[in-house]
């Protein structure tokens, strides 16, 4: 029987639920002995120039060896995305202005960790405050510059002019609804803050562990910052404790953390406290969103229009690009005849924004179906209905969307169709048409959506190496870069699947640039489609390149041999009990090793719908998530305890965001959301239990039909809560309120309804 599509227990889980994981923090390395604890002085203000810095008293505080500022740093300031506005330069350290509150000023390195905090305390910044800017719309204005010598806070537009619309765009429309929504900043919060540990050896390689999504390009962007060559850098990973697309790539600390250890000749650590990780880890979304929806009184929608403008925060980081998926993803799963979309990002006094679960994709998904509510309610249709009446059909893939996406494969009105009846659809409708004829305090809210995400969009590539050793076991080397998702155990099962060894001799090794020079790393939804399509295409080839081997010593052809899973051995088909040999004594003869490289050339585009149902109390507000029903179809399931637990973390995050999670800054930057007590994390009791439905479509695009999962539940979910909210009072004149739906914001929301209703 195949182990593919059985529930495997992740081999990863005994260590973490025993020992505990080893994260940068903890490392215990013989090479890090004697490392000085680096601390960074942060600014207090989210914009002001800086008149000067003292250091001295610092410098004679206890246990400090060493304190730098921005003028004894000489790696020059960068550009940390590519496509941003050329003058909007990141230094190291800040020298003559700061941009946003934490931003580092000064490093303090002692011997020991606690002693840095009191001595960052001593060192005295001159600031001089600045008007600070927050709001995007005002950040448009261009009258307070983060950069003057830029002439602009405009990061990047992604329209052109030539191409917009005319005055006719939704001329031929019966109904057009507009509205300007929000979709709030939001903290990856992993459980593991960022840190880094280096040191340079007597060779003059210099060796990083630290805390990030994908090794490889990690040491690429640390070793550019600082002008030397990748080969000279080695960037190892031990356990990483979460990342949610935060930790893509390299933080500016890494390479300060490189060149502080280089500057006094010992190994150096850092790691943040969670406060700092609140208010300088990048955060997510953060757009201002204009939907406009137009189409006849029947359902039929024909015209879509999104504008959005996106904050970039203080330095351009890869939230530049996301809302090029936003506006790729626009038309979501429906065949809409004309679809227009523009962005704008914008730099503000705020915390620099990147990816986050979904990165771009939810935002776009949150856009199109609260359009769809907002068009259903106007002209009076059931919007499960108005869904299934516009999407694309499956006769019609591959499908070419007017977002430029090539959607692969989808079944997109059965996939609403189950989910509704999972969720007993209509008696949910009969449900709550009793609560508001009896006028009950509790009100019931049903939400739908659905969804369509690209994967592995943009990350193509991929390798693995699987090699047989003598004793039999084996070992897997990958380019992806696990933080939870569970590939030490996935990857085992495709190669225990094609080789016929068991998981537990297989081990799987990634994040050490050394023994793994290329590689994209995990983010995008991208592992198994690529990562491991690269594992099960080495683990085939490994078997082939043992029948060659075996041919010499078994005395027969090629053809005429197969490997005996059953035993992990090459035998003579049709032959029973005749010679054999195994693969780990060819592997004492001679080293059994495959590497392979796959390259998918496309991206593919998993779908799924969902159904939340929610109570909410229309006289304090208060809304609870009761149910959610999700169907998130992501192609042949190769471990379902894997593939649920990623699809209940997706929807724990998509609830999140839309009921609880917002980061907040005041009028002058300063973050009112930066500790645990003020950011609204979610735990179980606030959260259902969680309805999967399943369903299965393969992806045409690699030959094992896998599409990805991660970040499915929180595009799916999100849009379900927010909708089902508003549908349960929306009896009362309400057509919209923005995340998080708290009770405040629900309760305002009721009254200025109730107001309205009165004149």
């Amino acid at each position: 029987m195949s182990i593919l599509g059985t529930r495997v227990v992740r081999t990863e889980d005994p260590v973490f639920l025993t020992r505990g994981a080893t994260y940068t923090d903890d490392l215990t390395d013989e090479r890090l002995t004697g490392a000085l604890h680096l601390t960074l002085v942060r600014s207090p203000l989210a914009h002001a120039t800086i008149n000067s810095i003292d250091v001295e008293e610092a410098r004679n505080a206890p246990g400090v060896v060493a304190v730098f500022t921005g003028a004894d740093c000489d790696i020059a300031p960068a550009l940390l995305f590519p496509a941003a506005n050329k003058a909007m330069l990141r230094p190291f350290l800040a020298t003559d202005r700061v941009r946003y509150v934490g931003e580092a000023v000064a490093a303090v390195l002692t011997e020991e960790a606690y002693q840095g905090e009191d001595a960052a305390d001593l060192v005295d910044v001159d600031y001089e405050p600045l008007d600070a800017v927050v709001d995007m719309k005002e950040a448009l204005k261009d009258e307070v510059l983060l950069f003057p010598e830029a002439g602009t806070n405009s990061v990047t537009a992604m329209h052109l002019a030539k191409d917009e619309p005319g005055e006719d765009f939704f001329a031929d429309c019966e109904v057009v609804v507009s509205r300007e929504i929000v979709n709030q900043r939001v903290a990856a919060a992993p459980l593991e803050t960022r840190a880094a540990s280096a040191y340079w050896g007597e060779d003059g390689r210099c060796t990083i562990f630290c805390s990030t999504q994908n090794a490889q390009s990690a040491r690429d962007e640390v070793a550019g910052w600082l002008g030397m060559d990748a080969k000279d850098l080695r960037l190892i990973l031990p356990d990483v404790g979460g990342g949610f697309g935060a930790k893509i790539g390299a933080d500016p600390e890494f390479a300060l953390v490189a060149w502080l250890s280089k500057k006094v000749g010992r190994p150096v650590r850092w790691n943040e406290s969670r406060s700092e990780n609140m208010t300088g880890m990048v955060q997510g979304r953060g757009q201002l969103q204009t939907i406009t929806i137009g189409g006849d009184r029947d359902g039929t929608v024909k015209a879509y229009r999104l504008d959005v403008v996106a904050d970039a925060g203080a330095y351009p980081r890869l939230g530049v690009a996301l809302p090029m998926f936003t506006r790729m993803m626009a038309p979501g799963t429906y065949d809409i005849p004309k679809v227009w979309s523009t962005a704008k990002v914008v730099a503000t006094n705020t915390t620099s924004t990147a990816a986050y679960r979904g990165a771009g994709r939810p935002e776009a998904t949150q856009a199109i179906e609260r359009a769809m509510d907002l068009f259903a309610d106007e002209i009076g249709m059931d919007p499960a209905e108005l869904r299934k009446k516009n999407v694309i059909k499956p006769e019609q893939f591959p499908f070419t969307t007017k977002g430029g996406a090539e959607y692969d494969t989808g079944e997109y009105a059965k996939a609403i169709d189950l989910v509704c009846r999972a969720a007993d659809y209509e008696g949910l409708r009969a449900e709550q048409a009793r609560r508001r004829e009896r006028g009950d305090a509790l009100q019931l809210g049903i939400g739908v959506s659905s969804y369509v995400e690209i994967t592995g969009g943009g990350a193509f590539v991929e390798n693995a190496t699987v090699q047989v050793h003598p004793d039999g076991n084996v070992t897997v080397l990958t380019g992806t870069s696990p933080h939870g998702q569970g590939h030490a155990t996935a990857w085992a099962m495709l190669a225990s699947e094609e080789l016929g060894i068991p998981v537990e001799k297989i081990t799987v090794t990634h994040g050490d640039t050394d023994l793994i020079p290329t590689g994209a790393g995990t983010m995008g939804s991208r592992s198994l489609q690529t990562g491991g399509v690269a594992v099960h295409n080495a683990a085939v080839e490994l078997v082939e390149l043992a029948k060659q081997r075996a041919a010499d010593v078994l005395e027969a052809s090629v053809d005429d041999l197969e490997l005996d899973k059953a035993n992990g051995a090459i035998v003579v088909k049709g032959a029973p009990g005749a010679k054999s040999v195994s693969l780990a004594d060819l592997a004492g003869q001679e080293e059994l090793k495959v590497f392979h490289e796959w390259d998918a050339k496309k991206p593919t585009f998993p779908f799924g719908a969902h159904v939340a149902v929610v109570e909410v109390d229309v006289e304090s507000g208060k809304a609870t998530v009761e149910r959610i029903w999700a169907l998130d179809d992501a192609g042949p399931i190769l471990n379902p305890l894997i593939f649920d637990g990623q699809r209940h973390g997706g929807i724990a995050q998509g609830i999140a965001q839309a009921m609880l999670e917002e980061v907040v800054f005041d009028a002058e930057g300063q973050p009112l959301t930066a500790t645990f007590a003020d950011y609204g994390i979610p735990s179980a009791a606030e959260l259902p239990s969680f309805d999967l439905v399943t369903m299965e479509t393969p992806t045409t695009i690699n030959s094992m039909g896998y599409k990805g999962v991660g970040e499915a539940g929180t595009i799916g979910s999100c849009p379900a809560v927010h909708n089902a909210v508003i549908d349960a009072v929306s009896h009362l004149g309400i057509r919209h309120i923005d995340m998080p739906l708290t009770p405040v914001r629900v309760w305002t929301a009721i009254h200025e309804a109730q107001k309205e209703s009165a004149k």
